[in-house]
């Protein structure tokens, strides 16, 4: 099996591939949130909700803004509209034959 060479698409989909980063999307895509807010609502210590906000921030998909000791996170939505056409563009690279293949299984 030949893996893809590393696209941002391919690296913003891992980062959303985790089931915490998934909820943290869905969470600030109510609105902006502090750590704090998000660690009580996903009743994850501090640390981990900060490491998995970095995974997506690294990958663009959330920006933060530090505000006195605080620190807000936003979804930069643009990135995840653009991200599903660009994961469908990757996906259908030709049109599918819909004739008979040769090195077909059946």
């Amino acid at each position: 099996m030949t893996l893809l060479p590393s696209t941002p698409v391919l690296a913003q989909l891992k980062a959303l591939s985790h089931e915490i980063r998934y909820e943290l999307v869905r969470l600030l895509a109510q609105g902006e949130r502090c750590v704090c807010d998000l660690e009580l609502l996903l009743a994850l210590p501090q640390s981990k909700v900060s490491y998995h906000l970095a995974v997506l921030r690294d990958a663009g998909l959330v920006q933060a803004e530090q505000r006195g000791k605080n620190i807000y996170y936003t979804l930069c939505q643009e990135r995840l509209f653009s991200l599903g056409g660009a994961l469908l563009t990757d996906v259908f690279v030709s049109p599918a034959a819909l004739t008979h293949q040769i090195k077909s299984i059946c």
